[in-house]
């Protein structure tokens, strides 16, 4: 079943699909970053949500994630053509389309585990 992108079920689902993903998970095991993400133009307004990944474990919640290492700012549009993976996040961010605040040598540093994130999610049933 779909969940529609950046809802509350989304969230869960994107926590649950990782946690099932061994190879994900194995991926991320010496991983420590949380991440605050903004994104605007979407129906009903700004959508904030959190990601945190630590040693193997990952979890989307909603809203303000306190003490993020950086905030991820970006549209909807360019958020939704990341999540189809029609849109590689290093491009967004050289383009512009895709703004950091914060420790992005923290990020640089986990960039196989982001890489890794998209990859785990790429195939979740995901409604636009």
């Amino acid at each position: 079943m779909a969940v529609r992108f950046l809802s509350e079920d989304w969230l869960d689902a994107a926590t649950q699909t990782l946690a099932a993903d061994a190879d994900y998970r194995a991926a991320t095991s010496t991983t420590d970053l949380k991440l605050q993400f903004v994104v605007a133009d979407a129906p009903g307004g700004d959508v904030e949500y959190g990601v945190t990944m630590s040693n193997g474990a990952t979890s989307f919640v909603a809203g303000t994630l306190e003490g993020a290492d950086a905030t991820v700012r970006n549209n909807l549009e360019t958020a939704v053509a990341i999540s189809k993976g029609d849109l590689n996040t290093q491009a967004a961010f050289i383009s512009g389309k895709l703004k950091v605040e914060g420790n992005l040598a923290k990020i640089m540093m986990n960039q196989s585990a982001l890489t890794a994130l998209a990859a785990a999610l790429k195939d979740m049933d995901i409604e636009y």
